[in-house]
Formats: structure tokens, C-alpha cells, sequence
């Protein structure tokens, strides 16, 4: 039987937490970053995660997996060597 979302609050709320936690130690650990365009280009990618997560859209783990997801490449087989 599915849970209620007040039962997912209350199951899942401190190691929730303790995620949101670590987020926000690894962002104090950036400090200020190089102005190297592969290191900004990451750093754009958590920030526009966590917007996603703090957006009133529905399907956020959806949209932050496509997000982080590569555009399909039909040559991905020589890409890789397969």
C-alpha cells in the first residue's frame, strides 16, 4: 500500500535532512572557484538542480536526472569504442 506524503515526511524527514546538510557543506567547501569554464559549467548544473528543487513544477527527480543526463548521440557506440 503506497504512503501518505505525511508518512513519507515523518519516515524520511532526518535522513532528508542530513542530505540537505551535506549539500550545503560541500557548497561551503567550493569556497570560490577557479574561472575554469569546465568547473563553472558543473557548478550551473548543481545550482539549476537545486532550483528545480525548490520550483512549484511537478516530476523533480525526473527533470534533474534529464538535467545531468547527456543529448542522445546516435554515435555513441564509436564514441565509446563498443
Amino acid at each position: 500500500m503506497p504512503r501518505s506524503p505525511t508518512e513519507i515526511l515523518s519516515q524520511e524527514f532526518l535522513l532528508t535532512r542530513a542530505k540537505i546538510l551535506e549539500v550545503a557543506a560541500f557548497y561551503d567547501r567550493l569556497g570560490q572557484l577557479p574561472e575554469s569554464t569546465a568547473e563553472q559549467r558543473q557548478l550551473k548544473l548543481l545550482n539549476d538542480a537545486c532550483a528545480i528543487l525548490n520550483d512549484d513544477q511537478p516530476d523533480k527527480a525526473a527533470r534533474v536526472q534529464l538535467l545531468f543526463s547527456r543529448s542522445f548521440n546516435p554515435g555513441w557506440r564509436d564514441e565509446f569504442g563498443i
